[in-house]
């Protein structure tokens, strides 16, 4: 009992933060192995439990989200799929660990990114991406969330900074909208498989869509410099920690 109460907060604290600035799984993947739940197990569970607050949050920005025009959403959203079905199919064939030691060096780039991006738009313009290029970088950084996932609010942020967006709100119900398509399709390809821990992953599945919902609200309430600072404090925060403790911790 104590096991899935705290289970639970962290799936309300992981719902939250996701739809802050990503970096959810940060929580709940080692809530879960502290559980008892095996790593693979424990990184399948945590993206199935997280899929539902990610959901509730992307409905609260939707507003938000139709009002992107520096790139296609319908584009971004079916490649964020096939990239997620992709990566999904990794993770149940090879060991995830194999991304653990990645994690610190790619939230350290994607901070960096999108805090240039933030705080100095002269320079983020000279690194713009266009054209093809930005579907290409957003698949793989697809394949990666529904492989891995840690960090993958960040990159994508990042991606979405040199992509052309600055408007922060905007920037994060885009976001959160595609780690959904991405995890949704690793879920359905998780949940044919054998791998989910169903009793912890449908209790923390409730608390995370509460935590989505009220984090979304939340987050849209803060001005749009606040909330900008908000996320580049998370990311050093967590770049900082893994660097110092690794993914695995």
């Amino acid at each position: 009992m104590v096991a899935m109460m705290l289970l639970m907060l962290a799936a309300f604290a992981s719902g939250v933060l996701n739809a802050v600035a990503g970096g959810g799984a940060f929580i709940t993947f080692p809530a879960l192995l502290f559980a008892g739940v095996p790593p693979v197990s424990a990184n399948v569970s945590s993206t199935v439990a997280l899929f539902p607050g990610q959901m509730a949050s992307a409905w609260a920005y939707r507003n938000e989200i139709r009002g992107v025009t520096e790139v296609s959403v319908t584009a971004f959203s079916v490649v964020s799929l096939v990239g997620g079905v992709v990566g999904a199919i990794l993770l149940l064939t090879t060991p995830d660990r194999a991304f653990a030691g990645l994690v610190p060096w790619l939230l350290l780039f994607a901070t960096a990114v999108f805090a240039v991006g933030s705080f100095m738009p002269a320079l983020a313009a000279r690194l713009r991406l266009g054209g093809r290029s930005v579907l290409v970088v957003q698949f793989i950084i697809a394949i990666y969330g529904g492989y891995f996932g840690g960090g993958i609010g960040f990159l994508m942020l990042a991606a979405l900074t040199l992509f052309g967006l600055r408007d922060i709100h905007a920037m994060n119900g885009l976001r959160i909208l595609l780690a959904a398509l991405m995890n949704g399709a690793a879920v359905a390809a998780f949940c044919l498989s054998d791998a989910v821990s169903w009793p912890e992953t449908a209790v923390m599945a409730v608390s995370a869509i509460a935590g989505g919902y009220v984090g979304a609200h939340a987050a849209k309430r803060v001005s749009r410099d606040v909330m900008k600072w908000v996320v580049v404090s998370i990311g050093v925060g967590l770049t900082l920690y893994f660097f110092i403790k690794g993914a695995g911790a």
